[in-house]
Order: C-alpha cells, then sequence, then structure tokens
C-alpha cells in the first residue's frame, strides 16, 4: 500500500479551509478545485472571468509541475462554474492548456462557489508514470 504525499500550494489558506490542494498515491493525483485567489485567500479578477480562469489555470500547472508533469497528464477535469455561458464564452481557451488531447471532464453550473466574488473552479485528475 503506498502512502499519499500530500502537496499544499497556499499552506496557511488550505489549513485554514481545511483542505490539501493535491495529493499524490502511486501514478494517481487528485487535485482540489483551483480557484483565482492570492496567497492570503484573498480573491482575485473579481468580475474578470476570462482572467479568473486563467489564474485556475497557472495554480493548477504549479501543482503539475511540483510532481513533475504537465496538463498532458490530466485524465479528468472538472468545471465549476456561476455563470456558464461565460464560461463556454471563454472555453476555447482550453485549447493553449490541452495541446494534445482534452481530458474526460464534466462542466457544471452551480448556485455559487466558496466565496461570492469566485466565477470559476477547476478540480483535475492527472495519471502518470514516475
Amino acid at each position: 500500500m503506498e502512502k499519499p504525499e500530500y502537496f499544499n500550494l497556499r499552506p496557511e489558506v488550505e489549513k485554514a479551509y481545511g483542505y490539501s490542494h493535491a495529493v499524490k498515491i502511486g501514478d494517481s493525483i487528485k487535485v482540489s478545485g483551483a480557484v483565482s485567489m492570492d496567497d492570503e485567500g484573498n480573491p482575485t479578477a473579481v468580475g474578470d472571468f476570462l482572467q479568473q480562469m486563467k489564474n485556475c489555470y497557472s495554480d493548477l500547472e504549479k501543482v503539475l509541475k511540483h510532481y513533475g508533469c504537465s496538463f498532458d497528464d490530466v485524465i479528468v477535469e472538472n468545471v465549476f462554474t456561476t455563470d456558464m455561458p461565460a464560461f463556454l464564452e471563454h472555453a476555447a481557451y482550453r485549447n493553449t492548456i490541452y495541446t494534445q488531447q482534452f481530458p474526460t471532464g464534466t462542466w457544471l453550473e452551480v448556485k455559487g462557489l466558496a466565496l461570492p466574488e469566485l466565477l470559476i473552479e477547476i478540480e483535475l485528475e492527472v495519471h502518470f508514470k514516475n
């Protein structure tokens, strides 16, 4: 049985909210939903959907790089948004993230996210060979 390896991108924020940003077990990594926030946990790009989306992917890339992998290793991407029309308007941005193939995934419109200023949250599952 392999021991889980936990990773915190923003340790103080994650401790305050009660989660780890990622957990690796064997060849699999589960990545908590990334949102547009600064290192103190304050929302960023308030009201700017595309910039919030870019900020999510930027944080997700940091997590992937920590484990030595990339978006090419992502097998599941789940998107939660409070504004599906805005997401659909900007979904083509994902072509710059997934240049080889798209992962499986689900897009869900939700009533709200952790903070009212947040418009999008993206979580990942990754599979790769060490």
